[in-house]
């Protein structure tokens, strides 16, 4: 370009710039509208951006958290010589021969390491603190640290009362004050029966959840929860260093170690499979933004036709009418940004404390902004608005000049090429979508969804004409509406796509969602009857396990009619070696077992060779081994009919097992292997054995006492069988641990017959989110084709219709925008949904291990919210519209 036609240019985009900040001025509504829509993303992004900025603390911020008013902070955990890196954030063993140590740190050992005149103190991170609140045992974290010394106390903030001195003084965190419902010179009763006083009310910044802070003379602990807060009287230099890590004492300093490696810890750049999603999402939502701002320049380029036309006269060509209109979208765009940082700054600086408390759960850092976060946002948000006016710029550029003069209203002409091309990207954006989904590949599927969408953006245009020659059989109102949505296929065709698109990503993950719960649901398989417990110790037992009745009279206090039943493992009668465990298997014939492993990769033909078929699956909660038992546990394990329960103890009577899978008893007999940990000898025996069917579809295998004696191995008493009645609520759970934790520690677990998750609030989340969508951009059409009209509805009132008609033509108008993109959205979205559902269901047709496929699943939730939607839309359009029509004088 010469320098001529760059200053021609450069004086061009000035006047357009200046053209466009006069029409924002006299525009008002329309310019607060597109300002409005382009700033919300604006401000919740640099919201996110700038509350990320100011959590990511610096490395000097970390020190002074850690550090307190300390020079260095030491780690003795090992006794073995260690190196580190120049900041000690890293140290391994110099030989790779760790040497934990076991015995707590004395301040005099560190001292004798240390030059004269340096002072430590010890703060121990962690301390185990269990207190009841109500029934319910909790547990708190907890910290031992001196406060009042002067190395330890910019660690904390007192914010009431003071720190803890004596052994039974404690002082809380804000959260632990409340979740405790105490104050400060209350009692606080520990669940081992010691009794503390609240002294004060503490808080780190590391850490805001519930807190207890005890005094450094809390009985020790192990050395690996504990570090040295270490003031000397110099510099840590490279000599004092060494000699620390020769002792195996890892040293955290304020500077970095001469000599020793420097690892920066710098932001971890994100994968090509992660960054191609995110670029993707984000192109959704840019495109999002594009199509609900995109009305507004189409009704301004149409209300200013007649200004373009004289710009036209006065010889402006094509290339400045296009400039002028998409000077608007560089003015709004920015200023748009502009308010969008303003408010989202803001607000991450006035909501600091809220996120502070509630999200991050850890103070900030320093005030400070993201400036490279900030700008590129900015640029997006200018590019969205330009963007936004790109369509109503070039069709500006093609108007006839006449017809803007004279203020007629030209009639859009169908171009065939947006047509095809809309559905050349539609088909390519499937396929791609499926390839991609057979592929595993989420950036493929999701720049085929992308694709597709932009195929039916192209399509919708032409669509809205179709359903406009359609509307000639309707009355009059919903047949206006249809005429004007064709005539302003610039503003009514981009509020279509946008709800659509919404509608189409809101359907079809809700759609996949709904599918993995219902696959999740499929595939759920309980471990013991839905509604009974199996009660395990919480922690080792210090003894035998109590006898099942006492535990049964427990739990007949809460559970009125419940059984009790002890549950014993087999466990090495005879151990090899002291940390020997062994394991029971009952083993099919070895020309009978599958040749691939359950878990690992095989050919495809192994899903049709009978001797892969599993009929059993893995326990999803209570997962039990092989038993030992005389069959009392057999009702409350298996849930089989009492017949055959009847048999199963029979066998075992006589010294047999029983076996819920029948291809593993060949000529009345099973074989048992017994493997050792330590790689012992194997004992296999062939064993009297017994089916039981008719019970839950688990593997399991039941030893009985004699059988065991055979095998080598003994019962263990490892926990309790509880048959209930019916399921156990919360309450009831809780309860029952907290009375039994009186007799043994014990932690309950119930069998459930349905997944624990709920996917409706996700499912809820969804619809929303599209549902606002829909709404906006409902309201945002049918204002401007209310201002648009006002023409008509002046003619509408000089030949007498009703004032009601104002009101059903905002409804019909609404429901244009509303159902039509509705429509497209759940067709766009159940289409993708299939495709992507179909593609992965065709690949694990082929695989092995075997993998259930994906049903088709239809989120009702869902799409009930999404037909309610547009009603609501329509409603509300039809509630908000005045009823009176405007009478204006025409001078044409």
């Amino acid at each position: 370009m010469t320098a001529g036609r760059l200053a021609a240019a450069r004086g061009s985009w000035r006047t357009a710039l200046r053209i466009a900040r006069r029409e924002a001025r006299r525009s008002r509504r329309r310019t607060l509208l597109v300002l409005v829509m382009i700033a919300l993303p604006v401000l919740g992004l640099s919201f996110a951006a700038v509350s990320y900025d100011m959590s990511a603390l610096t490395r000097s911020e970390r020190l002074d958290r850690r550090l307190g008013a300390a020079d260095a902070e030491l780690s003795w955990n090992n006794l073995a010589p260690v190196t580190q890196d120049a900041w000690g954030e890293q140290a391994w063993p110099v030989d790779d021969n760790q040497t934990p140590r076991t015995q707590p740190v004395t301040a005099d050992e560190l001292r004798a390491l240390l030059p004269a005149g340096s002072r430590v103190t010890r703060v121990r991170w962690w301390v185990s603190f269990e207190t009841r609140i109500g029934r319910k045992k909790v547990s708190i974290d907890a910290r031992a640290v001196d406060l009042t010394d002067p190395l330890a106390r910019p660690l904390a903030t007192v914010r009431e009362g003071r720190p803890p001195v004596r052994p039974d003084e404690i002082a809380v965190s804000p959260a632990a004050l409340r979740r405790l419902d105490t104050r400060v010179g209350a009692p606080v009763r520990a669940a081992d029966g010691t009794t503390y006083r609240v002294v004060g009310v503490v808080e780190f910044p590391e850490n805001l959840r519930e807190m207890v802070t005890m005094s450094d003379v809390a009985p020790p602990g192990p050395p690996a929860e504990e570090s040295w807060l270490v003031d000397l009287p110099g510099p840590v230099d490279r000599a004092l260093a060494d000699r620390l890590n020769a002792q195996g004492i890892q040293v955290v300093t304020r500077h970095p170690l001469p000599g020793r490696d420097e690892f920066t810890a710098g932001m971890t750049l994100p994968g090509a499979e992660e960054t191609g999603v995110s670029v993707l999402v984000g192109g959704l939502g840019l495109l999002e933004v594009v199509l609900l701002v995109g009305p507004a320049f189409a009704v301004g380029v149409r209300r200013r036709r007649r200004d373009l036309a004289l710009v036209a006269v006065a010889g402006g060509d094509a290339v400045h009418l296009r400039r002028i209109v998409l000077a608007d979208g560089v003015v709004l765009g920015a200023g748009g940004a502009a308010l969008g940082l303003l408010l989202g700054v803001g607000t991450a600086f006035a909501g600091r404390p809220l996120v502070e408390q509630y999200l991050i759960h850890e103070r900030f850092g320093a005030y400070r902004v993201f400036p490279t976060a900030l700008a590129a946002i900015a640029a997006v948000a200018v590019l969205a608005g330009v963007l936004a006016a790109l369509a109503p710029a070039w069709t500006a550029a093609r108007q006839d000049v006449m017809a803007g003069l004279a203020g007629r209203r030209e009639t859009p002409r169908p171009r065939r090429r947006w047509l095809l091309l809309g559905a050349l990207f539609t088909v390519v954006g499937t396929a791609l979508a499926a390839f991609a989904a057979t592929r595993s590949s989420p950036t493929g599927v999701l720049a085929g969804v992308v694709l597709g969408e932009l195929g039916l953006v192209f399509c919708t245009p032409t669509l809205v004409g179709l359903l406009a020659r359609a509307g000639r059989l309707l009355p009059l109102t919903p047949r206006l509406a249809l005429r004007d949505a064709s005539r302003n296929r610039s503003s009514a065709a981009p509020a279509i796509s946008a709800v659509m698109a919404a509608v189409a990503g809101s359907v079809a993950l809700g759609v996949y969602v709904a599918s993995d719960a219902a696959r999740e649901q499929a595939l759920w398989q309980p471990g013991l009857p839905p509604g009974h417990l199996m009660l395990q110790p919480s922690s080792s037992p210090a003894g035998t396990l109590p006898a099942a009745g006492t535990i049964a009279a427990r739990v007949r206090a809460v559970l009125p009619g419940a059984a009790v039943t002890t549950v014993a493992t087999p466990e090495c009668a005879r151990p090899a070696a002291p940390e020997d465990y062994c394991y029971a298997l009952a083993l099919r014939p070895p020309e009978e077992r599958c040749p691939y492993p359950p878990y690992g990769p095989g050919p495809a033909s192994a899903r049709n060779d009978p001797r892969c078929r599993q009929p059993f699956r893995d326990a999803n909660d209570v997962s039990l081994p092989a038993l030992v038992d005389d069959g009392a546990a057999l009702p409350a394990l298996t849930g089989a009919p009492a017949d055959e329960v009847a048999a199963a103890r029979r066998a075992l009577a006589a010294g047999g097992v029983v076996v819920t899978d029948p291809r593993q008893v060949v000529d009345g007999q099973v074989r048992v292997e017994v493997n050792h940990s330590s790689g012992a000898a194997t004992t296999v025996r062939l064993l009297p054995g017994h089916v039981l069917r008719g019970g839950l579809p688990v593997d399991r295998l039941v030893i009985s006492p004699t059988a065991a004696d055979a095998l080598g191995l003994a019962p263990a008493p490892t926990g309790y069988l509880v048959d209930t009645t019916g399921p156990p609520t919360v309450e009831q759970r809780e309860r029952l641990a907290d009375d039994l934790a009186d007799v043994v520690p014990l932690s309950v677990e119930m069998a459930t017959a349905d997944p624990t998750s709920d996917q409706r609030p996700v499912l809820l989340l969804l619809a929303a989110a599209s549902g606002i969508i829909t709404l906006g951009a409902a309201a945002v059409a049918t204002g401007l084709a209310a201002a648009e009209g006002r023409r008509d509805l002046s003619t509408l009132a000089a030949v007498g219709a009703d004032p009601r008609v104002r009101r059903v033509l905002s409804l019909c108008q609404a429901g244009v925008i509303a159902v039509l993109g509705s429509a497209l959205g759940m067709v766009a979205g159940l289409g993708s949904a299939v495709v992507i559902l179909a593609s992965i269901n065709q690949r694990y047709a082929r695989s092995w291990p075997v993998e259930p496929s994906y049903p088709v699943v239809v989120p009702g939730l869902t799409m009930a919210v999404l037909v309610l939607v547009p009603l609501v839309a329509m409603l509300g359009a039809a509630l908000l519209t005045r009823s009176r029509l405007p009478i204006e004088r025409r001078l044409d």
